[in-house]
């Protein structure tokens, strides 16, 4: 019986290969912001903003790494999640999981949804009534949990698919744009200054974001120690090639002009490229994508609930296998309904700069939970895929993610400890419950 058919410790099946894993990847990583991204660096770093990607590119790099050893010592689902907890035990590995399911995973698929459908209603109007808004919300989200429900070898497939799909005209825009390039709007009139580099650094920190939720199936890879360090590096180096070369076209073509078209500069580009038609084709990319990402978050941060609920720290039926499809089947509903709530009641949009925020933490806990795992010598950590230079990259992935820490305003930060802190207070109450239950 072939890997893939059979089933793993935790009843889930091993389907996942290098390149379904280096697809969710890029899926994951490039969703609507890619439309947006290059006016909102080019304005705050010009022609200089390649250097920003570069440099955040890097910083990025080594979290990535750190990632990808870790990723090869735990190979139970749950990705961030089974990493802390498995270094600092069940209170630590709570916290990200809420940091991650909630407050990064479903706020920012909810905030992805609403693009979705504003992109559809420019074009196509009847979507900006509020019922049929809802309607078509629901229809979505309903397509994603048939399709997460009854198989997750053709959920990754349908990813690859929309992601071909979606880097087709990314890709357009970078092989048409070209031609149209004036190499006087790429001239550097100086380097950024630290302070506008620190500026944006949230900005390109979190467009690099979204290759962790790809390891929320590391119960589901084949081959953990050879396919997450390829899928993972393969991934990561395409994201950042499409990114270079965006950013490139678009200011190249924009110029001095691109504060102009700060809300969709993509559209802007591709209707100098083609016509009118492009920017409406540019709007459907868009929609496309962002239903892409979501479709795929979908797949990977259900798993966040399903292991959580193996523990112990979510209820029992979140951790249910479907007897015929062998998927975790209501983790899966659960979260994809969150997604939706949170989609229609707008409330999620006060809570969104949490998103930000509890990434970097969760980045912060996965890295220190790599060093504590570097600490333990295990016959096992010798089969896996290690780091070179020693700690010096943890430490450099530590620095990147403080600096950019730095750079969230007081109500963020306050914003993000009193989240913290509420989920301490779930987990305690939680466990009380546990014990005068027990």
């Amino acid at each position: 019986m072939s890997e893939a058919s059979t089933n793993n410790e935790e009843g889930l099946k091993r389907v996942v290969g290098v390149t379904g894993l280096a697809m969710t990847v890029v899926n994951n990583t490039i969703g609507v912001g890619i439309y947006a991204l290059p006016a909102l660096i080019g304005i705050q770093l010009g022609a200089a903003g390649v250097i920003g990607f570069i440099l955040c590119g890097l910083m990025f790099a080594a979290i990535i790494l750190c990632y990808v050893e870790v990723g090869s010592r735990v190979k139970t689902s749950g990705g961030s999640y089974a990493y802390v907890e498995s270094a600092f035990g069940p209170f630590a590995g709570f916290i990200v999981n809420w940091l991650f399911f909630f407050g990064w995973g479903s706020l920012s698929s909810a905030a992805v949804m609403n693009i979705v459908v504003d992109s559809l209603a420019v074009l196509f109007p009847v979507f900006a009534n509020p019922a049929i808004r809802m309607l078509l919300l629901f229809v979505m989200i309903s397509l994603m949990i048939l399709v997460n429900v009854r198989d997750a070898k053709l959920s990754v497939r349908m990813v690859g698919i929309i992601t071909i799909l979606k880097l087709i005209p990314l890709l357009a825009i970078i092989i048409f744009g070209i031609a149209h390039i004036e190499v006087s709007h790429l001239k550097w009139e100086h380097l950024p200054s630290v302070n506008a580099f620190g500026e944006t650094a949230l900005i390109l920190f979190f467009a690099f974001a979204g290759f962790e939720t790809s390891l929320n199936v590391s119960g589901e890879i084949k081959n953990p120690k050879r396919t997450i360090p390829r899928g993972i590096l393969l991934g990561g180096i395409l994201v950042f090639l499409i990114y270079i070369l965006i950013q490139t076209v678009t200011v190249g073509i924009l110029g001095y002009q691109i504060g102009e078209f700060k809300d969709a500069p993509l559209a802007a580009v591709a209707e100098r490229i083609v016509g009118v038609t492009g920017a409406g084709m540019l709007l459907f990319a868009a929609a496309f994508s962002g239903f892409g990402l979501v479709m795929g978050d979908v797949l990977a941060s259900s798993r966040l609930l399903f292991a959580g609920a193996k523990d112990g720290l979510f209820p029992k039926f979140l951790g249910k296998i479907h007897p015929k499809y062998e998927t975790p089947y209501w983790a899966v509903i659960i979260y994809a309904l969150l997604i939706f709530i949170f989609s229609i009641s707008g409330g999620f949009k006060q809570l969104a700069v949490l998103a930000s925020g509890s990434l970097l933490l969760i980045y912060l806990a996965v890295i220190l939970a790599l060093l504590k795992f570097r600490m333990q010598k295990e016959k096992e950590a010798e089969k896996t895929f290690k780091i070179p230079g020693g700690i010096i990259i943890p430490c450099i992935a530590i620095a990147a993610i403080i600096y950019v820490l730095t750079n969230l305003t007081k109500p963020e930060a306050i914003s993000i400890c009193i989240f913290v802190a509420a989920v301490c207070l779930i987990y305690f109450v939680m466990k009380k419950l546990q014990v005068k239950n027990s």
